[in-house]
């Protein structure tokens, strides 16, 4: 017998006592939108280990993209009394696997949550951090029937591991696989089922030492070989936080697989909090401030309305050049792109503006360093198309100014210090003599805060 939950509602997340076979020993909650109309999507949210269903409802973002978009979220929840660090068991293949555990108990979930919110059965979502990945990744390949799309954070293959003691190897290091034999494991999870498979968005840190990125590649690998789709990109974009997206079509163009690296992130799910569109989440163990994976997972998966894919079919802009540099600022322009509303402006990877024209100004740069921009298209929807070709700029070396005044006035002034009745310049601390008005020195500012003796003559 499974009996109906309370609606649940903006007031929180709410637990589901009874919701059908539970051979993995499971706990469920779940969060929707007050009045959410019948047809809506469905989300499966799995949490990373030593978290609870209650951390990632409040951390993630998901309870906020739910209210945005429409969508109830189901939050399954494992404990200590399943693994000692209330880790979902992706590596065990007695509860990772069709039919079996904690895979059997999440479909139940969704058969309850699909009957009580009357979800649409075609879109269908599941998405993890770390074990709750790894438990995704394999759900993924054990119900294809079932889930319309994933989305891995930090986390494992579908099957690496199918005994607690292979774990750690495929946390670690690479399983020297190929993308046929990635891809068999997701076939071999399903027999018989040939299409269609699930969307996967794969998000990894580049600095993660608990599950390396190498995963990342290895997930890359194996889901594009479900698809029949090569391991070259078919683009790449740099998006907010250090994060370069690539991008692999099927055979219509629209996206399969999406590989969200993210520069110098450790691991953890990536949230960026605050209340513009793109943002969410808030920050908290596992819980790292660069980009908000949550509103790029659900763009991916069509929830706004986009029709999946996540990214705008704009082209990239072309012409991008440097139409000028001083010691702080670069200058850009490029061509108009037809349909784009605006234009994001990125510097080494991470974006820094936007436009409504085709020039920008980058402020406050360091003098004499080289910096990588490229810019993409925005459309009226605020989805950034193909980022452009990279072009270098390097500000100007810093342009020597000189100062002659006595070293009490040199000192008030900030351009040295005293110390003991005696003067320093200040960043070479060369000594100046005497803390006085009768002590005159000329002094050349050679860097932002750097000052140097030259009383024989000023370049400046």
């Amino acid at each position: 017998m499974v009996t109906a939950a309370p609606q649940a509602s903006a007031a929180g997340l709410t637990q589901v006592s009874s919701f059908g076979s539970n051979p993995g020993n499971l706990a469920m909650y779940e969060y929707a939108p007050a009045n959410l109309p019948s047809g809506a999507p469905l989300v499966v949210a799995l949490h990373g280990c030593t978290q609870s269903a209650q951390a990632y409802y409040a951390n993630s973002g998901w309870a906020q993209s739910a209210d945005k978009l429409g969508f109830a979220v189901v939050f399954p929840q494992t404990s200590s009394s399943n693994n000692a660090l209330s880790c979902f068991s992706w590596f065990d293949s007695a509860k990772s696997t069709r039919g079996k555990g904690e895979a059997a108990s999440v479909k139940s979930m969704v058969d309850h949550a699909a009957q009580q919110y009357g979800s649409d059965r075609g879109r269908v979502f599941v998405t993890g951090l770390s074990a709750g990945g790894g438990m995704a990744a394999d759900l993924l390949a054990d119900y294809p029937d079932v889930f319309a799309g994933g989305s891995i954070a930090s986390g494992i293959p579908a099957q690496c591991a199918t005994t607690q003691s292979a774990a750690s190897s495929c946390q670690n290091q690479s399983q020297n696989l190929t993308p046929a034999q990635w891809g068999d494991k997701v076939r071999a999870s399903y027999p018989g089922w040939t299409g269609p498979w699930p969307r996967v968005a794969i998000w990894q840190g580049t600095s993660d030492t608990t599950v390396y990125p190498v995963n990342a590649t290895e997930l890359r690998d194996q889901w594009t070989n479900v698809w029949g789709i090569g391991q070259t990109a078919s683009g790449t974009q740099s998006l907010t936080g250090g994060t370069t997206l690539s991008t692999y079509n099927d055979g219509s163009g629209k996206p399969a697989v999406e590989l969200y690296s993210i520069s110098g992130m450790g691991h953890g799910l990536a949230v960026d909090p605050g209340t513009a569109a793109d943002q969410c989440g808030a920050t908290g163990a596992y819980f790292l401030d660069t980009i908000c994976s949550t509103y790029y997972t659900a763009r991916f998966w069509g929830l706004d309305g986009s029709g999946g894919g996540g990214t705008s079919s704009l082209p990239a802009p072309t012409g991008l050049s440097v139409t000028g540099t001083t010691d702080t600022t670069a200058s850009l322009g490029w061509n108009a792109v037809s349909g784009a509303a605006s234009y994001a402006v990125y510097r080494n990877g991470a974006k820094v503006g936007s436009t409504t024209s085709t020039s920008y100004t980058d402020t406050g740069l360091a003098t004499g360093t080289s910096y990588s921009y490229t810019v993409a298209a925005v459309d009226p929807s605020g989805a950034a198309g193909t980022a452009s070709a990279a072009v270098s700029a390097t500000t100007t070396g810093y342009t020597p100014t000189c100062f002659t005044a006595s070293n009490y006035a040199q000192t008030t002034a900030g351009r040295a210090h005293q110390n003991g009745g005696y003067t320093y310049a200040n960043g070479s601390n060369q000594a100046m003599g005497l803390w006085n008005t009768f002590t005159v020195h000329t002094l050349e500012q050679t860097s932002p805060g750097y000052y140097v003796i030259a009383d024989s003559g000023c370049p400046a």
